[in-house]
């Protein structure tokens, strides 16, 4: 089964929850999974901006990226919060290779609007290099960085980019790890299962702002391309890729309706 994994920047910050997830992802890999992940690392680069003396803004939960700021993110997301992920892998003895989506354009985009400078939108690609990865037995890890034929990098959304590029690769399964315990709905309670229209009213009426927004919305347009399960979940909790593949109620579940069974 080929599985896309994101990883939230804030569970790669202390070196015990990556190293437990690197463990963790490794093991389920050596147990015949095919996974790819994909990783953010905003909170190491708000970081790193503050301590050079540069303003982070967001407009919608994402990042104003200027000529400063992109020098940044590719600093921090495609070298430290990558090659440590990678080197996490290495350790806990998968063959983790670390990639940005300008490698062989896996992951291109478009910029999204002048107001945001270089931050791009990923738009639909070939899942050739990852797949030849995966059948060769490595383990694909992706800063969420894109590109175009241009030469041109782009930060990207990293929820948005783990949609796109799980599409890329046909995954059947798309595990959001974050930093919180599923999705609130508007009584504060942890919601089991949202349709994407779910999604959209979170956001219409303000429940679902910033970061979150942008999960849901990357989320949502999983479930309508079709993806088998979509699932939003604690990364915090021990072996919880291997309770999530088993099919353990953590988090929130997306499927494309409430109230029937989706295929996956």
């Amino acid at each position: 089964m080929k599985v896309l994994i994101k990883i939230g920047g804030t569970l790669l910050d202390s070196p015990e929850s990556r190293n437990r997830l690197a463990a963790e992802i490794g093991a389920a890999v050596k147990d015949g999974l095919s996974a790819v992940v994909v990783h953010g690392g905003g909170k190491q680069v708000t970081r790193f901006l503050a301590e050079h003396g540069i303003e982070s803004r967001f407009i919608q939960g994402l990042r104003v990226t200027t000529p400063a700021v992109l020098d940044s993110v590719l600093k921090v997301l495609a070298g430290v919060v990558n090659q440590e992920l990678v080197a996490a892998f290495i350790a806990s003895g998968s063959s983790a290779v670390g990639l940005t989506g300008m490698d062989a354009l896996l992951a291109p985009a478009e910029p999204m609007g002048e107001e945001l400078g270089s931050v791009g939108k990923p738009i639909p690609s070939s899942g050739q290099l990852l797949n030849l990865l995966l059948k060769n037995g490595y383990l694909p890890v992706v800063a969420c960085l894109a590109g175009d034929r241009h030469g041109h990098f782009y930060n990207v959304n990293a929820d948005q980019m783990a949609a796109a590029v799980a599409e890329s690769i046909e995954a059947a399964k798309l595990f959001f790890l974050t930093d919180v315990d599923g999705v609130k709905g508007q009584d504060g309670a942890i919601l089991a299962e949202m349709s994407p229209q779910c999604c959209r009213n979170l956001i219409d009426s303000g429940v679902a702002s910033g970061g979150m927004q942008a999960k849901l919305e990357a989320a949502a347009q999983a479930v309508r391309q079709g993806l088998g399960e979509v699932r939003i979940a604690p990364g915090s909790v021990p072996d919880v890729i291997r309770k999530l593949l088993d099919g353990a109620p953590l988090g929130t579940r997306l499927v494309h309706e409430l109230g029937r069974v989706s295929h996956g």
